[in-house]
């Protein structure tokens, strides 16, 4: 797939909640995940951390209230999208979180991803 068409079904993925798909179909067992710094997992190597860091997200979460995401912006091998999150945390309260995500692209896989966003 070439990065456009990679940007597209994550986005269209991310729409429909198909967050699985998204990880097992489209990123890179030996991907990176990069938070903003003083994030509680500033950075994950592979899916398995990856996935770990999920896993603490979604516990931290008492409600999800939704989300909504742009269309991605691509260039060569990478892509941008935004993303709007509200959700209710345990021990934070309800929380409307905005952050752009940039992606790189390998062989046809998302091989990194960051995250920008304000703590």
């Amino acid at each position: 797939m070439t990065t456009q068409e990679i940007a597209n079904k994550l986005v269209d993925l991310y729409k429909k909640g198909e967050f699985e798909t998204i990880y097992k179909e489209l990123y890179s067992p030996a991907c990176m995940s990069i938070e903003p710094k003083g994030a509680e997992m500033e950075v994950c190597n592979g899916l398995e951390e990856m996935a770990a860091k999920g896993k603490k997200w979604n516990e931290s979460m008492e409600e999800f209230h939704g989300s909504t995401v742009g269309e991605p912006i691509v260039s060569d091998n990478h892509f941008s999208m935004t993303l709007m999150m509200d959700a209710t945390f345990k021990g934070r309260g309800r929380e409307k979180m905005n952050e752009l995500c940039v992606y790189e692209v390998k062989d046809g896989k998302i091989v990194k991803e960051q995250f920008f966003y304000t703590m």
